[in-house]
C-alpha cells in the first residue's frame, strides 16, 4: 500500500544545549521537518512506500531538505523546485514548569507562494491508496488552502483515501472561523480523522460532557463522527503533569466501536512530532492489516516513544514500538 503526504517542510533550529532558552543560546542544531514530512518519515522508517509532495527553493537549503527526506526512505520525485526561501521555525524546549515554545519564520516560503496548477494531482495520486493532509498547510496562503481542498476532492474521485489531521495552530490562524470554513471543505472528503478534543473545542466550539479527559474525548469523537459523517477517528489524550512529564493514551473510533489503549507515562526529551508519529503508526497498522485494537495500541506506543527521541522525526522501528506496546517500558539497558 502506498502513501502520499503533502505540506511544507521547514528548517528547524533548536538550541544545541537541550532545554536552553533561545535568548541565551549561541549555537543551534539543524533539522528539516514539518507535520506532513514527519508522517512521511515515520512511514518510511516503518518500511512503507511513501511519497512526499511540497515545493522547495533551488538552493543548498532546499537540497539539504530533500536529502533529509531521502534518508528516511521517502520518494521525492514529485517535489517541485522553485521559490525564494524555505520556511524556518525555532523551538525552545521547555522543562518542568516552563513550557516549550515555537517561533515561526515562514512568510513567503516557496510552498506558500505556489500558483494554480503547479501540482498535477491526477499524476501524483495515480496508484496510491492514502493521502495524508493537515490543517497547517491551508493557513500558509489562499492557494495552499485551495490546493489542500482540491487534492482531497480529486483523491476521493480517484478512490484514494484521505487522512486529515486538524492540527490547528492558534498562532497561524487569525481566528477559528477562518479555519472552520476551510476544514469543512476538507472534512467532507475525509475518510480518517486525527486530532484531539481540544482541537474540536478550539475550531468548532464542541464542548463535550464528561468529568475526565477520557469521557470528554469519547463524547467529542461521537459528536465529530455524527457532524462530519466520518466513521473512522483516531484521537490522542494527553494529561499534562508538567513540561517534562505527561500521561498519554489513544482512542480509535471505527464504525461506532471504540478501542482504547493503555495509558503510558513518559519523561519528555522532545514532544514535537509526537502527534505525527501517532498518525503514521495508525496508517502503518492499516497497511499491515491489523485489527483496530492493535492499531491504536501500536499508535499510542509510537506516540509515547517519540517523546524520548530528539528532533521531529520518529526513527524507531516497528519492533521497538511493538516492544513498548507489549509493556516493556522500564527502560532497562538492552545487552
Amino acid at each position: 500500500m502506498s502513501f502520499i503526504t503533502f505540506g511544507e517542510i521547514m528548517l528547524r533550529l533548536t538550541p544545541e544545549k537541550h532545554t536552553t532558552k533561545i535568548s541565551s543560546s549561541n549555537t543551534f542544531s539543524v533539522n528539516y521537518a514539518g507535520s506532513e514530512s514527519n508522517v512521511a518519515s515515520s512511514l518510511g522508517v516503518l518500511g512503507n512506500d511513501v511519497n512526499y509532495v511540497t515545493k522547495l527553493p533551488k538552493n543548498p537549503l532546499g537540497d539539504a531538505a530533500v536529502s533529509s527526506l531521502r534518508s528516511f526512505h521517502i520518494n521525492t520525485n514529485k517535489i517541485v523546485r522553485g521559490g525564494d526561501r524555505i520556511g524556518t521555525y525555532f523551538i525552545e524546549q521547555g522543562k518542568s514548569i516552563r513550557p516549550s515554545q515555537v517561533i515561526y519564520d515562514r512568510k513567503d516560503s516557496a510552498l506558500s507562494m505556489i500558483k494554480e496548477n503547479e501540482f498535477n494531482w491526477e499524476d501524483i495520486l495515480e496508484g496510491k491508496k492514502w493521502i495524508f493532509l493537515s490543517g497547517i498547510t491551508p493557513v500558509l496562503s489562499s492557494q495552499c488552502a485551495k490546493e489542500t481542498i482540491k487534492v482531497a476532492e480529486i483523491a476521493q474521485k480517484m478512490d484514494v483515501k484521505v487522512a486529515f489531521d486538524m492540527n490547528y495552530r492558534r498562532s497561524l490562524w487569525k481566528q477559528p472561523s477562518d479555519a472552520r470554513k476551510i476544514f469543512d471543505k476538507i472534512l467532507v472528503n475525509t475518510d480518517l480523522l486525527f486530532g484531539n478534543a481540544n482541537v474540536l473545542e478550539d475550531v468548532y466550539d464542541i464542548l463535550p460532557e464528561g468529568n475526565t479527559r477520557l469521557e470528554k474525548t469519547l463524547n467529542s469523537m461521537k459528536i465529530a463522527s455524527e457532524k462530519f459523517k466520518i466513521n473512522k477517528i483516531a484521537f490522542t489524550i494527553r494529561d499534562h503533569i508538567s513540561a517534562s512529564n505527561n500521561k498519554l493514551s489513544g482512542v480509535f473510533l471505527s464504525n461506532s466501536i471504540y478501542n482504547l489503549s493503555e495509558t503510558i507515562e513518559v519523561s519528555i526529551a522532545d514532544r514535537f512530532g509526537t502527534g505525527d508519529a501517532f498518525a503514521a503508526a495508525v496508517l502503518h497498522g492499516y497497511n499491515k492489516g491489523w485489527n483496530d485494537k492493535k492499531v491504536i495500541d501500536f499508535a499510542t506506543a509510537a506516540f509515547a516513544l517519540k517523546h524520548t527521541v530528539l528532533g521531529d522525526q520518529h526513527t524507531s522501528k516497528e519492533e521497538e514500538i511493538l516492544s513498548i506496546m507489549e509493556g516493556n517500558t522500564s527502560g532497562h539497558v538492552l545487552r
